[in-house]
């Protein structure tokens, strides 16, 4: 098992801070605009405009990303535990339920490959 240091924990807790700290004006910003999406959702975007810009390298935020992405049970554990209030919509219409994500699922990974392919054949083409 690899030793932590106090400077690793140190990167850590930074890392941690930053993302909370954006997470938190993402909660912030849809709050004061009033617009009908989750804080969270505005935080990634935000996140996403640091890195485009390039005033934050996705390194920089490495240590603590992992960390959260490993624990990430831990955060669809309030979600599963809903589903106990719901177990007769579950049992009544959960094969209606996983159909469709089945299909949404489905459809979403083909529009992906399919708008991929033709972005790749249009840069070749323009290319050339």
């Amino acid at each position: 098992m690899k030793r932590l240091s106090f400077k690793h924990i140190g990167r850590l807790l930074t890392e941690l801070l930053v993302l909370l700290a954006i997470y938190l004006l993402g909660t912030q910003l849809v709050a004061w605009l009033a617009w009908p999406i989750p804080g969270g959702v505005m935080g990634l975007g935000l996140l996403l405009a640091t890195f485009a810009t390039g005033l934050v390298k996705p390194a920089a935020l490495q240590l603590g990303a992992g960390v959260l992405m490993a624990e990430m049970l831990l955060f669809f554990i309030p979600a599963l535990m809903s589903l106990l209030d719901y177990g007769g919509l579950v049992r009544n219409d959960g094969w209606r339920i996983l159909l469709v994500i089945g299909f949404s699922t489905l459809a979403v990974m083909l529009v992906t490959a399919f708008t991929v392919e033709m972005v790749c054949r249009w840069k070749v083409r323009h290319e050339a």
